[in-house]
């Protein structure tokens, strides 16, 4: 990895170094090899470790780096593709759903979920757990809020708790007529049990993709699915669902 003297660019320093380091990880780097620590690093290209790590981040936030807990920062694989809309709208936990439905809880749900489902501020509310995960690795955790009244049969199924009662939440919905759903995206940092579930740092960036299911005029259910930032890439075709793509060389459903 050779030097370069920032002082003389006009752009940030940071952003330059991200260039020059971008470059070093395409001809002198492998898929996994682990980088130089921090304080070698800024050593070797005459910057503050602050300046550093401003461009490291940016390199993790492109997909280009993963910190990993008791590892340090690796170069990252590329980027699976990782479908979370389709043209057709569906209820989660359909046949085509790629997501593992882990744990299921009644809970009272923050206040701007609350909100957004229409129920009362300390009323609880099924909270379906679930997580995805590609090629072996863990790319999204989700929380899949579900009013009581849009489950009334629940409270009759034999599944008290866990994946079980997940699953059984997951197959009230789908009696529900989905009239349609709607996704906003935007850019977050991982919570620390965030970060645990999707092995990650806590603070590191993460794409949050919160999903209104519309039935009967309202919200029957609301999904915030946190999403790897240095795996997975947001893109919005012309159906208007929302996909992820890793690379031009796979993309997996």
């Amino acid at each position: 990895m050779g030097t370069t003297q920032l002082e003389t660019v006009p752009e940030p320093k940071y952003w330059h170094l991200r260039t020059v380091l971008s470059e070093a990880l395409d001809s002198e780097f492998a898929v996994g090899e682990i980088l130089p620590n921090e304080r070698d690093l800024a050593a070797r290209f005459g910057v503050a470790r602050a300046t550093l790590r401003q461009a490291l981040e940016q390199l993790e936030l492109e997909g280009r780096l993963q910190r990993r807990r008791g590892v340090g920062t690796t170069v990252a694989p590329p980027r699976m593709g990782v479908s979370v809309g389709t043209a057709q709208h569906a209820w989660p936990g359909g046949p085509s759903d790629a997501w593992q439905a882990l744990d299921c809880v009644l809970e009272v749900p923050p206040a701007a979920v609350a909100e957004t489902l229409v129920t009362g501020r300390e009323e609880p509310v099924h909270v379906v757990r679930r997580s995805r995960v590609t090629h072996g690795q863990p790319v999204a955790a989700e929380l899949l809020y579900v009013p009581a009244d849009s489950v009334p049969a629940l409270p009759a199924i034999d599944a008290p708790s866990g994946a079980a009662r997940a699953r059984a939440v997951l197959r009230e919905l789908q009696r529900l007529e989905l009239e349609r759903q709607e996704n906003a995206v935007e850019l977050g940092s991982a919570r620390a049990d965030e970060a645990r579930e999707l092995d990650r740092l806590p603070g590191a960036p993460v794409l949050v993709v919160t999903t209104r299911f519309i039935a009967r005029g309202r919200t029957a259910a609301l999904s915030v699915a946190t999403y790897r930032a240095d795996t997975c890439r947001l893109t919005f075709g012309d159906s208007g669902g929302v996909q992820i793509h890793h690379g031009p060389e796979r993309q997996a459903s």
